[in-house]
Protein backbone atom coordinates (compact mmCIF):
# COMPACT_ATOMS: atom_id res chain seq x y z
CA UNK A 1 0.00 0.00 0.00
CA UNK A 2 1.40 3.67 -0.55
CA UNK A 3 2.18 6.37 1.46
CA UNK A 4 0.25 9.34 1.38
CA UNK A 5 3.32 11.26 0.43
CA UNK A 6 3.76 8.55 -2.48
CA UNK A 7 0.25 9.53 -3.54
CA UNK A 8 1.16 13.05 -3.77
CA UNK A 9 4.25 12.51 -5.41
CA UNK A 10 2.46 10.33 -7.95
CA UNK A 11 -0.15 12.93 -8.75
CA UNK A 12 2.58 15.81 -9.04
CA UNK A 13 4.18 13.59 -11.49
CA UNK A 14 0.88 12.99 -13.41
CA UNK A 15 0.04 16.62 -13.16
CA UNK A 16 3.80 17.98 -14.59
CA UNK A 17 3.84 15.80 -17.33
CA UNK A 18 0.26 16.98 -18.18
CA UNK A 19 1.98 20.41 -18.17
CA UNK A 20 5.06 19.11 -20.20
CA UNK A 21 3.18 18.15 -23.21
CA UNK A 22 1.13 21.63 -23.20
CA UNK A 23 3.57 24.44 -22.10
CA UNK A 24 5.17 25.31 -25.60
CA UNK A 25 8.24 26.76 -23.87
CA UNK A 26 6.15 28.97 -21.69
CA UNK A 27 7.67 29.09 -17.86
CA UNK A 28 5.83 27.00 -14.99
CA UNK A 29 4.27 28.91 -12.51
CA UNK A 30 4.83 26.08 -9.18
CA UNK A 31 2.87 26.42 -6.06
CA UNK A 32 3.95 24.79 -2.93
CA UNK A 33 1.90 24.78 0.11
CA UNK A 34 2.37 24.11 3.59
CA UNK A 35 0.69 24.22 7.06
CA UNK A 36 1.87 27.50 7.68
CA UNK A 37 3.01 29.27 4.23
CA UNK A 38 2.70 29.03 0.80
CA UNK A 39 5.38 29.28 -1.54
CA UNK A 40 5.12 30.40 -5.33
CA UNK A 41 7.73 30.41 -8.36
CA UNK A 42 8.26 30.74 -11.87
CA UNK A 43 10.36 28.41 -12.98
CA UNK A 44 12.03 27.78 -16.71
CA UNK A 45 12.44 24.53 -17.03
CA UNK A 46 14.77 24.42 -20.00
CA UNK A 47 17.58 26.09 -18.05
CA UNK A 48 16.33 24.83 -14.90
CA UNK A 49 16.34 28.38 -13.42
CA UNK A 50 13.97 30.37 -10.97
CA UNK A 51 12.76 33.54 -12.80
CA UNK A 52 10.51 34.89 -9.95
CA UNK A 53 9.52 33.62 -6.75
CA UNK A 54 7.28 35.01 -3.68
CA UNK A 55 5.92 33.88 -0.46
CA UNK A 56 4.57 34.62 2.65
CA UNK A 57 8.29 34.76 4.41
CA UNK A 58 9.01 37.93 2.47
CA UNK A 59 9.82 41.21 4.24
CA UNK A 60 6.98 42.60 2.15
CA UNK A 61 4.22 40.35 2.94
CA UNK A 62 5.23 39.33 6.57
CA UNK A 63 4.80 42.80 8.24
CA UNK A 64 0.88 42.72 6.93
CA UNK A 65 -0.17 39.47 7.53
CA UNK A 66 -1.30 37.04 10.91
CA UNK A 67 -0.54 34.49 9.55
CA UNK A 68 0.72 33.08 6.49
CA UNK A 69 -1.77 30.05 5.89
CA UNK A 70 -4.84 31.89 5.07
CA UNK A 71 -6.53 32.30 1.79
CA UNK A 72 -5.99 36.47 1.62
CA UNK A 73 -2.07 35.99 1.99
CA UNK A 74 -2.17 33.50 -0.62
CA UNK A 75 -4.07 35.99 -3.09
CA UNK A 76 -1.53 38.56 -1.97
CA UNK A 77 1.78 36.22 -2.81
CA UNK A 78 0.16 35.53 -6.25
CA UNK A 79 -0.11 39.60 -6.83
CA UNK A 80 3.20 40.34 -5.52
CA UNK A 81 4.59 37.40 -8.06
CA UNK A 82 2.64 38.24 -10.72
CA UNK A 83 4.21 41.98 -10.17
CA UNK A 84 7.72 40.09 -10.08
CA UNK A 85 7.13 37.98 -13.36
CA UNK A 86 6.39 40.95 -15.45
CA UNK A 87 9.08 43.31 -14.00
CA UNK A 88 11.09 40.40 -15.40
CA UNK A 89 9.81 40.27 -18.78
CA UNK A 90 7.10 36.93 -18.18
CA UNK A 91 3.46 37.14 -19.23
CA UNK A 92 2.62 33.76 -20.05
CA UNK A 93 3.03 31.05 -17.48
CA UNK A 94 1.49 27.30 -17.46
CA UNK A 95 0.06 27.01 -13.92
CA UNK A 96 1.40 23.86 -11.89
CA UNK A 97 -0.81 22.68 -8.89
CA UNK A 98 1.18 20.22 -7.51
CA UNK A 99 -0.44 17.53 -6.05
CA UNK A 100 -3.07 19.85 -4.56
CA UNK A 101 -6.75 20.49 -5.76
CA UNK A 102 -7.44 23.56 -7.42
CA UNK A 103 -9.13 25.02 -4.19
CA UNK A 104 -8.48 27.39 -1.26
CA UNK A 105 -5.54 28.74 -0.90
CA UNK A 106 -3.54 27.16 -4.50
CA UNK A 107 -6.77 28.76 -6.10
CA UNK A 108 -6.76 32.21 -4.40
CA UNK A 109 -3.05 32.44 -5.52
CA UNK A 110 -3.90 31.79 -8.83
CA UNK A 111 -6.74 34.32 -9.09
CA UNK A 112 -4.30 36.78 -7.72
CA UNK A 113 -1.58 36.25 -9.99
CA UNK A 114 -4.71 36.35 -12.96
CA UNK A 115 -5.55 39.69 -11.27
CA UNK A 116 -1.85 41.42 -11.11
CA UNK A 117 -1.30 40.52 -15.09
CA UNK A 118 -0.05 36.49 -15.72
CA UNK A 119 -1.77 34.81 -18.22
CA UNK A 120 -2.49 31.17 -18.11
Amino acid sequence: MLTSKALMDRRKQRNRWSLRRKSAGRPRLSVFRSSRQIYAQVIDDERGHTLAAASTMDADLRAGLKTGATVDAAKQVGELLAKRALEAGIEKVVFDRGGYRYHGRVKALAEGAREGGLNF
